[in-house]
């Protein structure tokens, strides 16, 4: 049995940053740069976000965070597991974290983005109750662009 702990990071943490760094250059290998929208960890509201990361037997292998939108939701970003570790429920487990967290604060919802070229991510997101919903925000003009949400 594999043990699979969650752990809340501070947006400057080590493991963190490197499935982040992961995460970036999967997504710049499907998409044009203009396409791929990235957290500016140079911006102050950076302390804002809660992120988390997952560790498989103290190994980094997952992330996820949660970021205000307005008053009722947050947005699920940077949401990435090794592609080596899918399919281990790990996803889940960090989805649900995040969920259990916004509701906590007092949200009613989460809404994310992701794209259209990945159908494992759009799969993953319908099993988990997120419901297609019309393009929001940055991602309003967006071809490639597919938004998610779900109530919490």
């Amino acid at each position: 049995m594999q043990n699979i702990e969650l752990v809340q990071v501070a947006p400057d943490n080590s493991d963190l940053a490197q499935l982040i760094s992961q995460l970036d250059g999967y997504l710049f290998e499907l998409y044009p740069p203009e396409e791929v929208y990235l957290v500016d960890f140079e911006d102050p509201y950076v302390n804002d976000i809660y992120f988390i990361v997952a560790y498989l037997d103290s190994r980094p292998v997952g992330c996820g965070a949660i970021k205000k939108l307005d008053e009722d939701h947050v947005e699920l970003k940077r949401f990435f597991v090794e592609p080596e570790c899918r399919n281990k429920g790990i996803a889940g487990k960090i989805v649900h974290r995040l969920e259990e967290e916004a509701a906590s604060q007092g949200y009613k919802g989460i809404k994310l983005e992701t794209g259209d070229l990945q159908t494992e991510a759009v799969g993953f997101y319908k099993k988990n109750g997120y419901g297609e919903i019309e393009r929001f925000g940055e991602y309003a003009d967006c071809p490639s662009s597919l938004c998610f949400e779900k109530r919490i």
